[in-house]
C-alpha cells in the first residue's frame, strides 16, 4: 500500500491517530524525500478553503498582494493529507473531482492551469456513505478517494495495545521534560484496559503526560489517577472485580487509619478469610475437600477455620 501512489480514505473517531496513518504511509512510499502536507479542512473558513487548496494569482481579491501557491503545488510529488474531508462544501469537492480526475486546476484568478502530482490521503469521522445518500458529499468523490479505505478503530476496540501506548508516551513525556520515565503498577494497566476513552489515543497522550508531571512517586499507582478516570463508567459499566476490590480495600483501609483506629489486620483477616472460605464450599456444594483443595490449604486447616470463623451450617454442609 505505501508503495503505490493510489488513493487512500482513513476512516474512525477523532483521536484514533488517522494522520500517523497518513505519516506513516508517506513515510514508507517512495514520496518519502518530498512534501508531507496536511490541511483541515473543517478548520478553514468556506471562503478561504479554495484560496487554501489551490492559491491563488496576485489580485484576485482584497488582500491578495502576491501569487500564494496553495496546498496542492506545496505537495508536489509529495503526498497531501485532507482531514475532515467529509465537512467539505459541495462546491469545493467538485473542484478537488476535477483534480484528482485530471491532475490539474486553477489557482483562484488565475487562467494557466497548473499540473501536479500529487497523492491523496483523506481522513474523516464521519459515515461518508451516510452522507452520500443524504446528498451532503458527492458519491462520484467518494469513490476516487475510496480506492483503498482503512479503518482506524476505537482505543476501547484495541485495549490491548493500551500497555504498549501508555508506555511509549510516558517515555515521550519524560523526554520532553527532561525527567525521568514512570513505570505504572499492574492494577494501573488493567484499570485503564477498562475505561471508554472517548477521546481515544489523543486522551491516552494527555493522561500519560498529566501522570508524569503530578504522580508523585516512580510507579504510577491508582490513587496517582486523574479523578475524571476514576469516576468513568468502564466499558463493562462497572470496575473490574479484581480491581474493585482492592480499590476498596484501600480505602476503607485510609479511612480507618485516618480515625485512628489500630489492630486493623487483626479485625479484618478474618472478615475476608471467611468470605473466601464461604464462597469456595457454595463452588463445591459444601464439599471440604475439595473447597479445601481450592483455597490451597489443609482439610484441617478448614476444618478448624469454620468453627473459628462461625462459618454457617448451610455453606459447610457435605
Amino acid at each position: 500500500l505505501s508503495l503505490s501512489s493510489i488513493s487512500v480514505l482513513i476512516t474512525g473517531e477523532s483521536g484514533t491517530g488517522k494522520e500517523l496513518i497518513a505519516h506513516a504511509l508517506h513515510a514508507h512510499s517512495p514520496r518519502a524525500k518530498k512534501s508531507f502536507i496536511a490541511l483541515n479542512t473543517a478548520a478553514i473558513p468556506k471562503d478561504l478553503l479554495e484560496s487554501e487548496l489551490f492559491g491563488h494569482e496576485k489580485g484576485a481579491f482584497t488582500g491578495a498582494h502576491a501569487q500564494r501557491k496553495g496546498r496542492f503545488e506545496q505537495a508536489h510529488e509529495g503526498t497531501l493529507f485532507l482531514d475532515e474531508i467529509g465537512d467539505m462544501p459541495a462546491e469545493l469537492q467538485t473542484r478537488l473531482l476535477r483534480v484528482l480526475a485530471d491532475g490539474e486546476f486553477y489557482r483562484v484568478g488565475g487562467h494557466t492551469p497548473v499540473n501536479v502530482n500529487v497523492r491523496i490521503v483523506a481522513a474523516t469521522h464521519q459515515d461518508l456513505e451516510k452522507r452520500v445518500a443524504e446528498g451532503l458529499f458527492r458519491e462520484d468523490l467518494y469513490h476516487r478517494l475510496n480506492v483503498i479505505h482503512i479503518q482506524s478503530p476505537a482505543l476501547r476496540e484495541r485495549t490491548e495495545d493500551i500497555p504498549l501506548l501508555l508506555n511509549f508516551f510516558l517515555k515521550k513525556s519524560a523526554d520532553e521534560l527532561q525527567t525521568e520515565i514512570k513505570s505504572v503498577s499492574e492494577d494501573v494497566v488493567n484499570y485503564l484496559q477498562t475505561l471508554p476513552w472517548k477521546g481515544n489515543i489523543r486522551q491516552l497522550e494527555n493522561t500519560a503526560r498529566w501522570l508524569t508531571v503530578m504522580a508523585s512517586g516512580h510507579e504510577i499507582l491508582m490513587d496517582d489517577l486523574p479523578a475524571e478516570l476514576m469516576e468513568q463508567q468502564s466499558i463493562q459499566g462497572r470496575m473490574p472485580a479484581t480491581i474493585h476490590w482492592q480499590y476498596a480495600l484501600a480505602e476503607y483501609t485510609k479511612q480507618c487509619l485516618e480515625n485512628g483506629e489500630t489492630h486493623i489486620m487483626n479485625r479484618l483477616t478474618p472478615i475476608y478469610e471467611k468470605t473466601m472460605i464461604e464462597q469456595a464450599l457454595q463452588k463445591t456444594n459444601g464439599r471440604k475437600k475439595e473447597a479445601a483443595d481450592l483455597l490451597g490449604i489443609g482439610r484441617n486447616t478448614l476444618t478448624r477455620k469454620l468453627a473459628e470463623l462461625d462459618v454457617t451450617e448451610k455453606a459447610s454442609a457435605n
